[in-house]
């Protein structure tokens, strides 16, 4: 048989104290702020869908007009990719800025272009020629304003000589990166600016192909 030892009441009672000290002590979600945390998230979702709704498109590659920065699907005709590339694209609608010479869009041709090149619905090449410039190419090489434009991205250059043309007011001249194989505005001519749909701001399929433009 044990006798208690001299403090060992004492012991346990600020055994117990400690106990009840540590539980109150442990941190606990407040109401107010998970109804708060709530509401933020709610916000920040329906943002996401308004965004989307009103100034967001989403495309697919169909063809090899923009190989090899924009990828569609082999065995199709000049395509490289497992999979074609999807694009994620912003409406030209304030507050975004607008349109530059280097910037890939998505537009709807017009009503020639539909014709000559055997597809309608929407296109998506690079802005080359802005308004009131001039577009020339000389043996596969393009000029805008009497200067040769570097491309670096073109690596299926043609070889075709296209007389001095001046893009109209409120008109673009856009084509394919890859030259001998897009149907564009040396096709089709300018395209007006009503026409542009949205600018192609990222590569979000597949994951191999993902980038920020």
């Amino acid at each position: 048989m044990r006798l208690p030892g001299l403090g060992d009441r004492a012991a346990e009672a600020v055994d117990r104290r400690g106990l009840l000290y540590v539980l109150a002590s442990e941190p606990h979600l407040d109401p107010l702020m998970i109804r708060a945390l709530v509401a933020l998230l709610v916000v920040v979702f329906v943002a996401v869908v308004v965004f989307f709704v009103a100034y967001a498109k989403l495309y697919r590659i169909p063809s090899a007009a923009m190989e090899p920065t924009l990828r569609c699907a082999a065995p199709a005709l000049g395509c490289t990719g497992k999979a074609s590339d999807r694009l994620l694209a912003i409406r030209l609608r304030w507050p975004f800025r607008g349109v530059s010479r280097g910037d890939i869009v998505a537009f709807r041709p017009p009503p020639k272009g539909a014709a000559t090149c055997g597809a309608g619905g929407v296109f998506v090449k690079r802005v080359i020629a802005l308004p009131g410039e001039t577009f020339a190419e000389r043996n596969g090489s393009v000029y805008v304003n009497g200067k040769r434009l570097v491309e670096r991205y073109v690596k299926l250059r043609d070889h075709q000589t296209i007389r001095l043309r001046r893009v109209a007011p409120r008109s673009y001249f856009l084509l394919g990166d890859a030259r001998s194989q897009s149907c564009d505005s040396r096709v089709f001519g300018p395209v007006p600016r009503k026409n542009l749909i949205a600018r192609v701001v990222a590569t979000y399929w597949p994951p191999t192909r993902i980038v920020v433009r």
